[in-house]
């Protein structure tokens, strides 16, 4: 596996860029006209880690941008995410943490805002019923969609079950360990770089 200047997978550089406009941004003058771009390097910062959970979240919250903003940028605290599963199941809170970094939205402990302004909290909710994972809706316009990963269509390589246990029980020789961390990661570029926009994979519906 080969690995950029920075110390990650050369692959995250071909990955989409995820670009924002922050009004709070742009009023505290923290970026130049409060534009940011998130990388899928910075969802990997947050989580510690790089999966197929990490870069499908990453990638849920590109489309559903995309398609409620078009070729606008997309305004970060300007969106209402409702996710489906509870708060604590599976990895309901790993996709809730990456689609919060691009898009600002919390449940309660976000920015309290400025004179009525900016206020980041009860923006994310869980446990809600929508024909999807996720659910996206701007503020402004009140236009909402939703959107899945189908993650079966990147099926990983059959290897990777049987490396993991002795990857975990420490017994796991060195090319063993290099071998399934390729294969993890080899499992992640195909999704990130060969289907970012594949409708099969990143179903998007009406909200």
């Amino acid at each position: 596996m080969d690995f950029s200047p920075e110390g990650f997978p050369e692959f995250f550089d071909r990955a989409p860029v995820i670009r924002v406009r922050d009004p709070l941004s742009d009023f505290l003058g923290a970026a130049r006209d409060g534009v940011l771009e998130y990388r899928y390097a910075d969802a990997v910062k947050l989580a510690g880690h790089s999966c197929p959970t990490v870069a499908s979240a990453f990638l849920m919250t590109r489309t559903a941008l995309a398609a409620l903003y078009g070729k606008e940028l997309p305004q970060r605290g300007g969106v209402r995410v409702e996710v489906r599963d509870p708060a604590q199941e599976g990895v309901t809170g790993v996709i809730a943490n990456v689609v919060a970094l691009v898009t600002g939205v919390t449940v309660d402990t976000g920015f309290k805002g400025l004179a009525g302004r900016f206020d980041r909290r009860g923006l994310l909710a869980y446990d809600v019923d929508v024909p999807g994972e996720l659910r996206f809706t701007r503020l402004d316009t009140g236009a909402a969609v939703t959107v899945s990963a189908q993650l079966q269509w990147v099926a990983g390589d059959p290897r990777i079950g049987e490396l993991l246990r002795p990857c975990l029980a420490g017994s796991a020789g060195a090319d063993e360990q290099a071998l399934f961390r390729s294969l993890w990661q080899d499992r992640v570029r195909r999704l990130l770089c060969d289907h970012a926009d594949d409708p099969q994979v990143l179903v998007l519906a009406a909200g």
